[in-house]
C-alpha cells in the first residue's frame, strides 16, 4: 500500500433533507440509513482502508460531532479527527485537510470524498481512486471523479468535457453546471459529454496548495501560516480562533470552476449522493407492490403501494389507500409526505424552527 496516499473525509453535514431521522445532533452520516448493520461514515472509512494506510485517512468534521466519530471508528487517532467550530462549506474543510497533510509528507496525494454516499461497486471504486491518485502523484492536475449518468437527474450538478485526454483516460473539464432545470438535464443527456459531479477530488498536496493560493489566496494564507500548529496541542485552538475568518464557499464554485488544470474520469461504481428519501427508495428492496419498509416487523399495510415508510421497529404502524407517500417516524416526530414533494423537507424543517425552536431540529 502506497504511504503517499492519503484520504480526506468530509463528515460535517446535516443531512436536513432526511429529517426527522436525521438531527443536527446526529445527522445521517452517523447513521445505518439502509439498514445494513453499520453507518454511512463506516462504510466510507472501511473502503478508503483499502486504498491508503488507515493512519493517512482524516475525517474533518464540526467539533459537536467528534464523540460521535470517536465512538463510531474507534481506530482513529484523534490527531486523525480535524474538527470546525462552524460549518463554512467544502472549501475550508478541504484546506484545512491538505495543507494539514502537506505539512507532514509534501510528496502526498490526496482524495476528498463525502462521508455519507453510496458505492455498490466497491471493486470498480476503488481501480478508479488507486489509478486517479497514480497520475495526480504525477502531473499538476486537479482531478474529479464523474458518473456516468442513467437518467436527466435534476437534483445532481454535472460536469461537461472534452475531447483533450490525460493518459487515455482522464478528460479534460469544460464547464462545471450545478442542479439544472428538467428539460436542460435532458439536453445534457443527449449530447453525451456530460456527467453527474460525484464530489469526490483526487489531487497532489503541491497542486491543490497552488491552486488555493491562486484562487483563494485569503484562505491559503490561513492555513498556511498554521504550519508551526499542526500536529501540535495548540492546533485546535488556532485553527478555531482563524476558521472564523474563512469565507462560507465551496471547493466547486472556489476553485474547481476556475482552474485550467481540472480533469474528470468518467465512472461506473453504483454511485448514490444519498441526498433523498427518494434516492433511498430506489435503492431498496421493494415489495410487490413498489413500498419499502425500513424496518418492516410491526408495519403493515392494506391497499397502499411505492411507498417509503421508515418508523421505530417496537412501533406497530398500520396504512390504508396510502399510494406514494413517504411516511419517517424519529424523535417523537412523524413525517407524512407525497413522495413527489419531498423537495420541501428542507422548508418543513426551517418552518418548524421557526415555530418550535431548535427542539424537533
Amino acid at each position: 500500500m502506497n504511504k503517499d496516499y492519503y484520504a480526506i473525509i468530509m463528515a460535517g453535514g446535516i443531512g436536513s433533507r432526511f429529517w426527522p431521522i436525521s438531527r443536527t445532533s446526529h445527522p445521517k452520516q452517523f447513521i445505518d440509513i439502509l439498514g445494513t448493520g453499520k453507518t454511512l461514515i463506516q462504510n466510507t472509512y472501511e473502503r478508503f482502508l483499502k486504498v491508503c494506510p488507515k493512519e493517512n485517512i482524516y475525517i474533518v468534521t464540526n467539533d459537536n460531532y467528534l464523540d460521535l466519530v470517536k465512538k463510531q471508528l474507534p481506530d482513529m487517532a484523534e490527531q486523525q479527527i480535524l474538527t470546525e467550530p462552524v460549518m463554512r462549506n467544502t472549501a475550508p474543510c478541504i484546506a484545512y485537510g491538505c495543507y494539514k497533510i502537506e505539512s507532514i509528507n509534501p510528496n502526498a496525494s490526496i482524495v476528498v470524498a463525502p462521508s455519507d454516499h453510496l458505492i455498490l461497486d466497491e471493486a470498480a471504486f476503488i481501480t478508479a481512486i488507486e489509478k486517479s491518485l497514480k497520475i495526480a502523484s504525477s502531473n499538476q492536475c486537479l482531478i474529479t471523479l464523474g458518473i456516468k449518468p442513467s437518467r436527466p437527474d435534476t437534483g445532481y450538478g454535472y460536469i461537461q468535457y472534452t475531447d483533450s485526454i490525460l493518459d487515455e483516460d482522464f478528460h479534460k473539464v469544460k464547464t462545471f453546471t450545478e442542479k439544472p432545470t428538467l428539460d436542460i438535464a435532458k439536453t445534457f443527456i443527449q449530447s453525451g459529454d456530460f456527467l453527474w459531479n460525484a464530489g469526490i477530488f483526487i489531487w497532489s498536496a503541491d497542486a491543490i496548495l497552488k491552486a488555493f493560493s491562486r484562487y483563494l489566496p485569503e484562505m491559503s494564507e490561513i492555513f498556511a501560516e498554521a504550519r508551526p500548529m499542526y500536529n501540535s496541542d495548540n492546533e485546535k485552538n488556532h485553527i478555531h480562533r482563524t476558521y472564523l475568518q474563512c469565507t462560507n464557499i465551496s471547493i466547486d464554485y472556489g476553485i474547481m470552476e476556475k482552474a485550467d488544470n481540472v480533469y474528470v474520469l468518467p465512472s461506473e461504481f453504483g454511485w448514490s449522493d444519498l441526498g433523498t428519501w427518494a434516492s433511498i427508495y430506489q435503492l431498496a428492496e421493494k415489495d410487490y407492490v413498489g413500498n419499502v419498509v425500513i424496518p418492516s416487523e410491526k408495519v403493515i399495510m392494506y391497499d397502499s403501494s411505492n411507498c417509503m415508510v421508515n418508523v421505530p421497529g417496537e412501533k406497530l404502524v398500520v396504512l390504508q389507500g396510502l399510494h406514494d407517500y413517504i411516511v419517517v417516524e424519529s424523535n417523537n416526530t412523524l413525517l407524512i409526505c407525497p413522495r413527489d414533494q419531498e423537495q420541501n423537507v428542507k422548508q418543513v424543517v426551517a418552518d418548524v424552527k421557526n415555530k418550535f425552536g431548535a427542539k424537533y431540529i
